[in-house]
């Protein structure tokens, strides 16, 4: 079975996709307006403490449940504290926050998400089905953040193996009895998962990671023959009403100010060494590559802002986005103070998105890419 009978769809909050349009994403940006005229990426003086060092591991062999527990003490040293926000104290990559403030979002962000493209792929529950006996079915999410989604999934098929990984332990205190938490940099590989899944699930992972088409490439080894590979990835642009992308740089601070401040955002993830192209090019990787076969592909297009009012559905979507862009720019403060924006910058610019968002000037459209594909039987 098929996730989907075709092999790509488009939708924008429609609760069952429709055939997808080509657009011109090519855009001249007329509304430039130069404030500042100095090299805004430069080293910045710093201001960071750092109370542990980066040596946590607590690397399984298998997904089975017999694994290092989380003590007191590794969770003290998975966090450093910058900028008066915690974060992980693993990678060199990934460099939002991971802290209590950053999880409240991903919870309310994983609400939003499911609402508007559903919890699994069509083909999830044939996957998950309990048909051989004496091996449970196994889900394995990469970056799981918050663990909305692996917690969910446990509680959903609860005869399977669930394992989530990240650059933090989950700490929830309501896992349940099928899921561990493994705290982990996948950027090291994933060679002591191969053949051990049935699910693969990633979601806005890509600004942590260094190579994403070899993260593909190691996810056809961790699935199990017709093992699902489930991503979700988001480019890092604004669109127009029109969907078309709206092309800015970072040598002008002005409006408009949300697609400015995706491109000082982006250009520091890719300072770092993540991968801001990767949703552009999820469908091509796995469409290419000779492990895998049924390859879906979806995009769903969020306003960024409740500026639609075509139906009530449009308008909650809308402020729920609004309400997660508004977190996310908190969070990705100490990322562009880290990447040596000015502060006077940074705060230039998340105090006119929070004005032009909130005004019918911020008509602005998120475009999230995603892929189902199913390994090869043979």
């Amino acid at each position: 079975m098929a996730c989907y009978s075709s092999s790509s769809y488009h939708t924008s909050f429609s609760p069952k996709p429709i055939t997808m349009t080509d657009f011109d994403f090519d855009t001249e940006d007329s509304d430039l307006c130069s404030t500042t005229s100095f090299p805004i990426f430069s080293p910045p003086p710093s201001t960071a403490t750092s109370r542990t060092s980066h040596d946590l591991s607590v690397r399984s062999p298998s997904p089975d449940p017999s694994v290092q527990s989380i003590t007191s003490s590794m969770l003290e040293r998975a966090y450093r504290h910058e900028y008066g926000r915690g974060f992980n104290n693993y990678s060199e990559v990934y460099h939002l926050p991971a802290d209590a403030e950053e999880l409240d979002r991903l919870d309310a962000q994983h609400e939003l998400f499911r609402e508007i493209m559903g919890m699994y792929a069509p083909c999830m529950d044939e996957i998950m089905a309990d048909d051989t006996p004496g091996e449970p079915k196994t889900i394995l999410d990469l970056g799981c953040g918050s663990g909305s989604w692996i917690m969910e999934a446990a509680r959903d098929y609860p005869n399977c193996s669930a394992v989530a990984v990240d650059l933090v332990p989950m700490q929830s205190p309501m896992l349940p009895p099928n899921l561990r938490s493994e705290v982990d940099d996948i950027n090291l590989g994933l060679e002591h998962f191969y053949g051990d899944f049935n699910v693969v699930h990633a979601k806005l992972i890509s600004s942590g990671i260094k190579d994403y088409e070899g993260l593909i490439h190691h996810i056809s080894f961790v699935l199990r023959p017709g093992g699902l590979m489930d991503i979700m990835e988001f480019d890092f642009h604004a669109y127009d009403e029109n969907y078309r992308r709206i092309e800015v740089s970072t040598s002008h601070v002005a409006a408009p100010w949300w697609p400015r401040w995706l491109a000082f955002l982006e250009t520091a993830i890719r300072s770092k060494g993540g991968s801001v192209d990767a949703a552009t090019h999820l469908h091509s990787w796995a469409a290419n590559h000779d492990s895998f076969e049924d390859v879906v592909y979806r995009e769903f297009w969020v306003p960024a802002s409740p500026w639609r009012r075509d139906s009530d559905f449009q308008v909650r979507m809308g402020v729920a986005m609004h309400d997660d862009i508004s977190a996310f720019i908190k969070s990705g403060r100490a990322l562009l103070l880290g990447s040596g924006v000015p502060e006077h910058v940074v705060d230039e610019l998340q105090r006119n998105v929070e004005a032009e968002l909130g005004s019918a000037r911020g008509r602005y459209y998120i475009r999230l890419q995603c892929i189902f594909a199913r390994k090869r039987r043979t």
